[in-house]
């Protein structure tokens, strides 16, 4: 009697198990396999658009500018036919509404991925050096911004370009690495930073300047 007891216990925690499997399972069984195949795709759609969620969520989207940066980086060296032998050369973000103009948001993005793709192995190039260092009353200097004292050439490189859109409390940043000879993108990067200013000109040292009332003598 207790055997049969035993194995009555067994098949009902069987067949529970068994109908909670099924009811939890993201695939259902159809009659129609036109209709199943398509839930398939479905509830596949539907993972992916979690993972990118959870991307969005713990990857794309930092909230200081120092995070923004090392996200950036880490992204794209992930890419697996990214050489880190081969030269990189880093430009400077620019806006993506005019690729001929930066800030010093820009400038800072790009010379602190200098420093993040440095510490991760890769042959940074830093193709500013002058052909000799320049010395005045207030200091020595050998990088420069005036193409007359640059080398003309440069190895063949990967070079880094970046380009940011302000929006309403964020900025949207998206970098890809160029091979300089074919122009093919190797490895690309996306990165939101939210600074939750209701206003980022301080940001970007844009801010108009205070307004002014003139003080006239009374008559």
């Amino acid at each position: 009697m207790f055997k049969i007891f035993t194995k009555s216990c067994l098949l009902v925690t069987a067949v529970s198990l068994f109908s909670g499997c099924t009811a939890n399972s993201p695939f259902v069984s159809y009659k129609d396999s036109s209709v199943e195949k398509e839930d398939k795709k479905v509830q596949i759609t539907k993972q992916h658009i979690q993972v990118a969620n959870d991307r969005q969520k713990n990857v794309t989207t930092q909230y200081t500018i120092e995070d923004t940066i090392n996200s950036l980086a880490t992204q794209m060296m992930q890419n697996q036919k990214m050489s880190t032998s081969k030269p990189l050369l880093i430009t400077s973000f620019v806006s993506l509404s005019n690729f001929k103009k930066t800030t010093e948001f820009g400038r800072i993005v790009s010379e602190s991925l200098i420093n993040e793709m440095s510490n991760r192995g890769f042959n940074i190039i830093e193709y500013r050096g002058q052909m000799a260092v320049s010395i005045n009353e207030k200091g020595e200097y050998f990088i420069s911004r005036n193409p007359h004292k640059l080398k003309e050439k440069i190895p063949n490189t990967y070079v880094v370009v970046g380009t940011y859109s302000r929006q309403y409390g964020k900025v949207m940043l998206n970098a890809r690495v160029m091979d300089n000879i074919t122009g093919k993108i190797i490895s690309s990067a996306r990165a939101t930073y939210q600074h939750n200013k209701r206003n980022d000109c301080i940001l970007f040292k844009d801010c108009k300047p205070a307004r002014t009332i003139k003080i006239i003598e009374e008559k």
